[in-house]
């Protein structure tokens, strides 16, 4: 990888205590060479703002890794014949238009790398510009967090499948800049040094992460008059950034993949039981009326770290409602039957998607996931968060990973959640795991987490819930060929 010389900053307006609606609006800024970047406090902040600007785009999780290539892999959208999406949908990874979708993700991700890790070769030795209590170890843990998620993704994609990790690419996990190539290496090394920087990035927030200490209403509104007064504004709204609770959420994602059900589910639960200083629940499963009353079909109460995409409402009008390049046909009954069962209660049945007629009375079946309030009057009514970690995850993860009759509990938990019955989980652990499967293709739906859960477990075709006639399973994605990730 190219060596920064320069680093392009797009860098967050100040937000006033009162409002959200220019928390984190951009505008460009010129090119900043490293030695001036990093000669601030306010120079590291921008950098790592920057960092997770690249998460938000299309070839990352603005649209690739959550709505469009990945959610291809499971047929999750109607499709043109003959398209790109169609043959990714095929797993056809020898086509040219395949092989650029699935390239500019490779490449993206490890841009995002390369820009967390210019912080990182910068952080400890201008440790003294740091002013503000606790900045230092944030900005730290954030740039190693966002290193282990990305690097996690690449791994999730490009690797093997994790029950037999000899039998597919190694990978480079990246924590230098450099000129040269960075070394593949196998699956055992990646995992430890992954597993690494989850370590060291929760050794760094643990005692110092605001939202350990306050609520999540007042990250949202800091005050001079409130209970949560930063120095720094920077360490509120912490959910929108990695933070502590993301960092175990992480951890159970990453040792549930690597096969340690026991410490996936200690990290789980540990998310699930974290309570504020009045003991109410640190996060809550989302309800009904989140999405009947608030209109917030995203579920922001359940994210652990979600990205703020300020344009989420015109990218919605773009890709479902104005287009429906994004649908899952032209009526309620594929989704409605094949995925949710007709429950008639399920709130996500019945309140996530709707039917819509576009401009050429095209009829369309959409979600409505990433509809936000176009105008939001405040930030109680801002759900532009696209989800990177739910408390959802984390129920399931507890619901195959823990003691059958926990496991039991937490399942009932979740599903009364979804206003569907609480059923039990078969004692069979294969059985078990693909109860789990079910509800994970409900539940990330348009999140790209399916594709992962069927690898995961090497799932056979018959799982999936709309692969086409035609497609062969193929979990093992090639290297691009285009390699070279340009910073």
């Amino acid at each position: 990888m190219k060596k920064f010389s320069l680093i392009i900053l797009t860098l967050l307006f100040v937000l006033p205590f009162t409002s959200c609606k220019k928390f984190l609006e951009v505008v460009p800024k010129t090119e900043m060479p490293q030695h001036v970047l990093f000669s601030t406090e306010g120079g590291f902040k921008d950098a790592l703002t920057g960092a997770y600007i690249q998460m938000k785009s299309k070839s990352a999780y603005g649209e690739a890794m959550t709505q469009t290539t990945i959610e291809w892999l499971v047929s999750s959208w109607d499709v043109t014949a003959n398209s790109t999406p169609q043959r990714i949908g095929l797993f056809n990874f020898a086509d040219a238009g395949v092989e650029d979708s699935f390239s500019a993700i490779f490449e993206q991700e490890y841009r995002i790398i390369s820009s967390v890790n210019a912080i990182l070769a910068q952080i400890d030795a201008k440790k003294d510009v740091f002013t503000t209590p606790g900045m230092y170890e944030t900005i730290k843990a954030e740039a190693l967090g966002i290193r282990a998620y990305c690097h996690l993704d690449l791994l999730r994609l490009f690797g093997p499948i994790p029950t037999a990790p000899t039998n597919g690419n190694m990978l480079a996990y990246v924590t230098t800049l450099t000129n040269t190539p960075t070394t593949r290496i196998p699956f055992e090394a990646y995992k430890a040094a992954l597993l690494k920087d989850l370590t060291d990035a929760e050794a760094l927030l643990k005692d110092i992460d605001p939202i350990t200490k306050y609520t999540l209403a007042e990250l949202k509104s800091p005050s001079v008059t409130g209970n949560f007064n930063p120095t720094d504004t920077y360490l509120a709204f912490r959910y929108l950034r990695i933070n502590y609770y993301a960092i175990k959420g992480l951890q159970a994602r990453a040792y549930l993949w690597f096969g340690d059900k026991q410490k996936a589910y200690e990290n789980a639960k540990l998310v699930i039981d974290a309570k504020n200083a009045d003991s109410s629940p640190k996060f809550r499963l989302g309800t009904s009326a989140d999405m009947t009353t608030q209109k917030d079909y995203v579920l922001t109460s359940e994210h652990l770290f979600g990205l703020y995409d300020f344009d989420m409402y015109n990218k919605y009008v773009v890709n479902y409602s104005g287009s429906g390049i994004l649908k899952k046909g032209t009526a309620a009954t594929t989704i409605n039957t094949s995925l949710y069962g007709n429950t008639g209660t399920d709130i996500r049945e019945a309140n996530m998607w709707e039917l819509l007629t576009l401009s050429n009375q095209a009829k369309v079946y959409v979600p409505k996931k990433y509809l936000p309030i176009e105008k939001p009057s405040g930030i109680g009514q801002d759900f532009k968060q696209i989800p990177m970690i739910r408390l959802s995850e984390m129920y399931l993860i507890v619901s195959e990973t823990a003691p059958l009759a926990e496991a039991q509990t937490y399942w009932a938990t979740f599903r009364t959640a979804r206003n569907i019955t609480a059923s039990i989980l078969p004692a069979d652990p294969a059985q078990q795991q693909f109860e789990v499967l079910k509800e994970i293709r409900k539940e990330f739906y348009a999140e790209g987490q399916a594709f992962f859960a069927y690898k995961r477990i090497n799932a056979p075709k018959a799982n999936f819930l709309f692969a086409p006639s035609a497609a062969t399973v193929n979990y093992l994605l090639p290297i691009p060929k285009s390699e070279l990730v340009s910073n």
